[in-house]
């Protein structure tokens, strides 16, 4: 556990990398991952994504770890990724596209993680510059292959705010074999160490099949299925939030009255069948149907008081600056997606594979919002010009914002892509190149996309391990229910795809450090920007200005230093340098509000050497603060503070008593257990408040706005019981 200790004070030297396994071929022995050969991928290990200690629960807790990853709440699955923002990002499980809840503001509703990390048996992430095979997105690709069980297995986990159960099923002949696993999260006793009095009962589950029968080995038939319900309720009553100076401080006091109560149901089911008469080809047709059903149901009025004090004596000083507002919300959404996909492999030979693929999708969306807040500040209602106190105000009662709409609309979206991936040498040197292209019609807004893709590797005949990367393309942002529905709550049938044009620059490095193999990754990236759709964030809710008024730019440095710092297990250490910037109707160039500036990031394992069953997993992050975004329809050129740096140490500490390899069970009944372990884990270590957004406070006397800090979660101390028989 010293080593623990010894490597915190190393923490700013050590930066980047990304697992990769070496396998033969004929003819060129190349770096090539597991289930993809994309060269920007970086290969996760499910060992360490189920261990790490995360209060979402899912593997994104460890990718948030790498270095071009960024997240301010520890509440929420999503991730921002490279400037992007969170609906940017393409999530796959077994190539399937899946799709997060849409209406979801506030990381408290979101509940668990769509990926269940019980089931996974491949995870490999792309921050950017993908194959054609992935869809249209500007950031991200995360990809995960869940598995076949091969023997007859029942596993389970249960902790404070959770717990699982999974039983895989294997025929005797082994053409059948079959997972199902159940889950239920009440984060119920976490949202309690906010700094509020809130009576809080939110409750998520969901169930999740892979099912394959093999009837021959050309021929796989294969179900995927999902269903989860999140139901949230919220009955706030008060809070108390100190935020400003030391030379002045200010305390908010605010009395609530009303409730919240959200549901957000997902249903998901594919069926697919996989073909290989041979060794070179290889076809998979996917039929998919989905479904999300969510409501959004909130009626919740405050009244608030700001205090301020006297810097000498800390009394505070009379204050006038009282006000309240009402938030109401009645939003309902509905989603369906059905749809088929048809790929083709063929591999003429150990170093060439070509691939195409054809998709088409048949969308439903139906949308009723009725959202308005107001708000008043001594008896004046917002917004309004300023007058000086005693001046009569005539003006109207308005309300701060109403977004209002009645939509509809059935759509079809057909795309296609081709692909080259080939081997091969340039003199003494291995080389690749994966070219591709992928092409997309919509027919709601009309608009064709074209999108060129381009990787290409060179490992030179050096006595030092390295391999030279470049990759790059036009990447699109295809419009979807976000994007399209403007601020005043209509669907525009005019917006277009935002538009990338990225440039990444590779290297890997492989090399051994105290006898122990390490592998440094740096990677430097440029995206151009255009067609960009401005937008809002408040809190995890991303909400677009609905026209393409904006271009932008991105750029950045990403490192990772991967390696067994302690002999037997991984760990890694990652750090990024990246900012983000738009120009708005031509008004010069301010941050995104996904302007990640730096990040420092830890995923470290360590054992007791005299006692291995004793383990520890720690992950730490600093990110540098995010701009604190305007307020919803006012000016973003007028809001450019940030928000507090982002800190947070979680750790895992574990004792091992039956695992597979060393510590085998003996007696009647625990010689059944393949697994047994009892775990504590502590979330926010140091207790620090971090900050996820600020809320607006008006002040009628001077007619400043307040940016009120939205608090996170603080320590919390979690027990989990982990088995496998």
């Amino acid at each position: 556990m010293k080593k623990l200790y010894l490597i915190l004070p190393l923490l700013p030297f050590f930066a980047f990398s990304q697992v990769e396994k070496s396998k033969d071929i004929k003819g060129i022995v190349f770096q090539k991952k597991k289930k993809s050969t994309d060269l920007t991928n970086t290969a996760i290990s499910t060992k360490d994504a189920r261990q790490v200690a995360t209060v979402s629960g899912g593997i994104e807790g460890i990718i948030k770890t790498l270095p071009s990853v960024n997240s301010n709440t520890e509440l929420s699955s999503q991730y921002m990724v490279r400037g992007g923002n969170y609906d940017e990002n393409l999530i796959y499980v077994n190539d399937i596209e899946l799709y997060r809840p849409f209406l979801i503001r506030n990381a408290q509703q979101e509940g668990m993680s769509v990926i269940n990390p019980d089931m996974v048996s491949a995870i490999s992430f792309s921050p950017g510059g993908f194959e054609a095979r992935y869809g249209d997105k500007m950031s991200s690709a995360l990809n995960i292959y869940y598995r076949e069980p091969r023997r007859n297995e029942l596993s389970g986990a249960g902790s404070l705010i959770g717990s699982r159960l999974s039983v895989g099923v294997v025929s005797k002949d082994r053409k059948l074999a079959a997972l199902v696993s159940g889950r239920y999260r009440n984060t119920n006793l976490v949202l309690n160490t906010l700094n509020e009095d809130t009576d809080f009962n939110p409750q998520y589950l969901d169930v999740q099949s892979y099912i394959n029968y093999h009837f021959s080995p050309k021929w796989t038939l294969s179900f995927l299925g999902y269903y989860s319900k999140n139901d949230y309720r919220m009955v706030p009553k008060k809070k108390t939030v100190n935020f400003g100076t030391l030379q002045q401080p200010i305390t908010l006091n605010v009395f609530y009255g009303g409730q919240e109560a959200d549901s957000y149901k997902n249903m998901m089911g594919t069926v697919s069948l996989n073909f290989k008469p041979n060794k070179k080809w290889q076809f998979i047709l996917d039929n998919f149907a989905y479904q999300n059903r969510e409501r959004e149901y909130f009626s919740i009025g405050s009244a608030y008081q700001i205090l301020s004090f006297d810097p000498q004596t800390g009394a505070p000083l009379p204050s006038y600056d009282l006000g309240g507002q009402i938030d109401h919300a009645r939003n309902d959404l509905l989603v369906k997606t059905v749809g088929s996909q048809l790929k083709a492999r063929y591999s003429p030979n150990a170093n060439s594979d070509i691939e195409v693929g054809l998709k088409y999708e048949k969308e439903f969306l139906k949308d009723n919002t009725n959202e308005w807040q107001l708000v008043d500040s001594l008896g004046y209602s917002k917004p309004r010009a300023f007058l000086p106190p005693g001046q009569l105000d005539t003006a109207p009662l308005k309300l701060r914002y109403h977004i209002h709409g009645v939509n509809e609309i059935r759509s079809v979206r057909l795309s296609g892509y081709a692909q080259l991936s080939k081997k091969f040498y340039i003199g003494e040197a291995k080389a690749y190149i994966n070219a591709g292209v992928r092409a997309q019609n919509w027919s709601y807004n009309k608009q064709s996309l074209i999108s060129p893709r381009l990787q290409f590797a060179l490992k030179p005949d050096w006595e030092q391990d390295m391999l030279f990367r470049i990759s790059g393309g036009i990447y699109y942002q295809s419009p979807y229910y976000k994007e399209i529905k403007n601020l005043d709550g209509q669907f525009d049938p005019n917006i277009k795809a935002q538009k990338s044009m990225q440039v990444i620059v590779g290297n890997d490095y492989e090399f051994q450090m105290a006898g122990r193999p390490f592998k440094l990754t740096t990677e430097i990236y440029y995206k151009g920007m255009n067609h960009l759709i401005p937008y809002y964030i408040d809190n995890v809710r991303v909400r677009y200005s609905g026209n393409n008024s904006a271009k932008g730019y991105a750029y950045g440095v990403d490192t990772r230093l991967y390696g067994q710092f302690v002999p037997g297990v991984d760990s890694w250490i990652s750090a990024s340098y990246a900012r983000s910037f738009e120009n708005i109707d031509g008004r010069g160039y301010i941050p995104r509000p996904t302007d990640q500036r730096f990040r420092f990031a830890m995923f470290y394992q360590d054992y007791m050497p005299k006692f291995p069953s004793m383990r520890v997993n720690l992950t730490l992050v600093y990110a540098s603060g995010l701009p604190n975004g305007a307020v919803v329809f006012a000016d973003p050129y007028q809001y450019q503070k940030r928000l507090p740096a982002y800190r947070r140490v979680d750790i895992g500490l574990s004792k091992i008593f039956i695992d597979q390899n060393e510590n085998k069970a003996y007696g009647n009944f625990w010689r059944h257990f393949r697994e047994l372990s009892l775990g504590v884990q502590v979330f926010n270590a140091f207790n620090i408040n971090n900050t996820i957004s600020n809320q607006w406070i008006n002040d009628i006397n001077t007619g400043y706005v307040y940016p009120v800090p939205v608090r996170l979660t603080g320590r919390f101390f979690n027990v989990k019981l982990n088995f496998k028989l």
